[in-house]
């Protein structure tokens, strides 16, 4: 359990940032290289790398290099740890929200 939070948060931490949610949302569409994913923000290429690490830390992107180009793949398995998390999280406020519907109306009868 320890491992699983531990992955979550810092899954959690890399999507935190705008620009690294934009870059999956990017990646979303299929591979591309770094530099073609760095033309589209407005920062230079070293600040880019920074956040192209911070994803390829948490599970997030894999970069694979051929010759001299750097191409990013995300990995949508990793975002199944968050999926999981919000669908626990929306079953337990579903649990909640039908004790509360039982609890008023049968207060009401």
């Amino acid at each position: 359990m320890a491992q699983y939070s531990a992955e979550l948060d810092g899954v959690f931490v890399a999507l935190a940032d705008p620009t690294r949610r934009d870059v999956i949302r990017r990646l979303g569409r299929g591979p591309t290289s770094v530099g073609d994913l760095a033309r589209e923000f407005p920062i230079t290429l070293p600040s880019f790398m920074k956040h192209v690490r911070t994803l390829e830390a948490n599970g997030l992107i894999r970069t694979d290099k051929v010759g001299r180009v750097r191409t990013c793949v995300l990995n949508r398995e990793r975002l199944a740890l968050v999926d999981g998390w919000l669908a626990e999280q929306r079953r337990i406020w579903e649990e909640r929200t039908d004790r509360l519907e039982r609890l008023v109306t049968e207060e009401q009868q």
